[in-house]
């Protein structure tokens, strides 16, 4: 149960827009975004951040729902790592590359490019940062600077998110809660 109540009828009044625009984008009405609601100007900056980060860019929207999934795993935030491993499936990600995302470094499922992102991913997400000149000059061989501005405002949204859902106990969907037990596994399991 959600520490803070998210908002009731929130297609009504000021955030209606809002809300059909996130459903219509992610499938289900978003509770992390029905509990902002109670703060609307954060709500609008999430939003635009976020429309900012998933835009089409160089970085194709399945790796982007990866490295937010590498994110929220490593930060322990199971409301965001359900929801990014339901997006990249969505995004045509193969339901066996989500399962074994923790093997990343080794498994034949994953591109060079994938595995110096979500290395990036995993490194960048831990306190204290990890991510280290080594990790930049691997990305560079398969990203333009513009390709790791992306990668890295997706690191930096889920940063973000992960603390606001860990901390209010985010109630999660059940389109993504499913899909997320589904390939639900441990690291280095």
């Amino acid at each position: 149960m959600s520490r803070i109540p998210p908002i009731n009828n929130p297609k009504d009044g000021a955030l209606g827009t809002l809300f059909q625009q996130a459903e219509s984008f992610m499938g289900f009405l978003p509770n992390d975004g029905l509990v902002m609601a109670h703060k609307p100007n954060i709500l609008h900056a999430l939003f635009d951040l976020a429309k900012a980060v998933y835009e089409p860019g160089k970085v194709d929207g399945g790796l982007k729902r990866m490295i937010g999934h590498i994110s929220s795993l490593s930060s322990g935030c199971q409301y965001c790592s359900a929801h990014t491993a339901y997006g990249a499936n969505g995004q045509g990600v193969a339901k066996e590359k989500l399962e074994n995302v923790w093997e990343y470094r080794t498994s034949s499922l994953f591109s060079s490019g994938e595995k110096a992102a979500l290395e990036l991913a995993l490194k960048a997400s831990m306190v204290p940062n990890q991510a280290s000149d080594e990790d930049f000059e691997e990305l560079k061989k398969h990203f333009d600077n513009e390709a790791i501005i992306e990668i890295v405002g997706v690191i930096s949204m889920f940063g973000f998110l992960n603390r606001w859902n860990s901390t209010l106990n985010t109630q999660l969907e059940d389109a993504p809660n499913s899909f997320y037990n589904s390939i639900k596994k441990e690291p280095h399991e």
